[in-house]
């Protein structure tokens, strides 16, 4: 049967692919970047009393007004952005969504995309269903951005381009200086940066600087994040972008066209959660991640990993080089049998999967299971 060519340059997702493996076979899934910890109780109780009170028809296609006015509010509060709610601010389901929406709306076919490598799986996709070209260029973990390099991407059909900072999956937290030179690259080419800051409040060394804070950016800047990782519910898919009048304009047709609308009740819970939890929440998030971050290195250090800590996020990157010298595919797949572990191969994540031998882990999950986690891979270290 014939499908349409659009679809032939892209597999499924890995990461849930090896989610599936990782049920199969009874593993620990540090694969896919899900908490297995609660959400904190006054977001759970307010979606409760969302319900409740029958907030269970449509929201306003581009999100409720009372989430929208608690985003700004909070992004006045954390980064000094003035905000609109009415025109610069649209809710989606979950920041996947939003990426393809303001690429589907800002975006026409054969111009170009510059996306850094490794990248988040989905950028790619999302810029071939447009039409459009990813252009890639390499950020080596551990790495400060080459500039020289990224201006050599950029050429008279750059539409974009998308920056995800913190990072996922190399755990890089991009620095003022990094950034003001890819603005200074967007406003010579005229291109919008499109950011997916989903990672925000999940940072432990350097600071987050948010794109449309740098002097011109606001106005070609679209600030993507969400509710999931800050606030630990990824299956309620409550995403926004944060873009000027106009462009927010044209995202809103197509997110509209896309999924009409994100839940309601729950648009209500993250608001209420935007508005009354207090600055020390983010802070002890980010602090709790750090200790989780420091369990995992350390066991994979002990297990003969090579790493760098990441800056940012919830995934640490491994080479695993010293245990094996199979491709990443067929090592996470072992993993997943024989250690009882699920982990993403790099190549997902990269143009040229022949280069790999690295494995992203994810430690968003309680310390009981990221110990036994580290047990279970010093155990399949030892037996090789």
């Amino acid at each position: 049967m014939r499908t349409a060519q659009r679809t032939h340059g892209f597999t499924e997702s890995v990461i849930r692919g090896m989610t599936r493996l990782a049920n199969e076979h009874g593993a620990i899934n540090l694969a896919q970047g899900f908490p297995n910890f609660p959400a904190p109780g006054i977001i759970k109780q307010a979606a409760v009393a969302a319900i409740r009170a029958d907030v269970n028809q449509y929201a306003i296609t581009w999100g409720s007004k009372r989430l929208r006015e608690a985003l700004s509010r909070k992004m006045q509060a954390f980064y000094g952005l003035a905000v609109d709610p009415e025109t610069e601010i649209t809710v989606t389901c979950g920041a996947t969504e939003a990426m393809a929406s303001v690429l589907l709306a800002l975006v026409d076919p054969r111009e170009e995309v510059v996306v850094f490598e490794p990248w988040y799986e989905n950028y790619g996709p999302d810029a071939v269903l447009c039409g459009a070209k990813p252009v890639n260029v390499p950020l080596p973990v551990g790495q400060p951005l080459d500039l020289d390099r990224l201006a050599r991407a950029f050429g008279p059909q750059t539409r974009a381009i998308i920056l995800n900072t913190p990072n996922n999956p190399t755990g890089k937290v991009f620095t003022a200086e990094e950034l003001a030179g890819i603005a200074a690259l967007c406003q010579r080419h005229d291109a919008y940066v499109i950011t997916d800051e989903i990672y925000e409040h999940i940072v432990y060394d350097g600071v987050h600087i948010p794109m449309a804070t740098l002097p011109g950016m606001a106005e070609r800047t679209i600030t993507i994040s969400g509710a999931s990782k800050t606030y630990a519910i990824t299956g309620w898919r409550i995403g926004t972008i944060i873009a000027p009048r106009e462009l927010t304009a044209a995202i809103r047709k197509v997110h509209d066209f896309l999924t009409v609308g994100a839940p309601a009740p729950l648009q209500d819970a993250v608001a209420v959660a935007m508005d009354e939890l207090p600055r020390g929440y983010y802070t002890e998030m980010a602090e709790a991640y750090r200790q989780r971050r420091d369990l995992l290195c350390g066991a994979l250090t002990r297990a003969g990993f090579q790493l760098q800590p990441p800056q940012g996020a919830y995934y640490v990157l491994a080479d695993y080089s010293a245990l094996s010298q199979e491709d990443d595919v067929a090592f996470a797949t072992r993993l997943v049998k024989e250690a009882g572990v699920a982990t993403v191969p790099l190549s997902s994540f990269i143009s040229d999967p022949a280069s790999s031998r690295m494995v992203r882990f994810a430690f968003c999950k309680t310390d009981d299971l990221l110990e036994t986690a580290a047990q279970r891979l010093l155990a399949f270290a030892s037996s090789r």
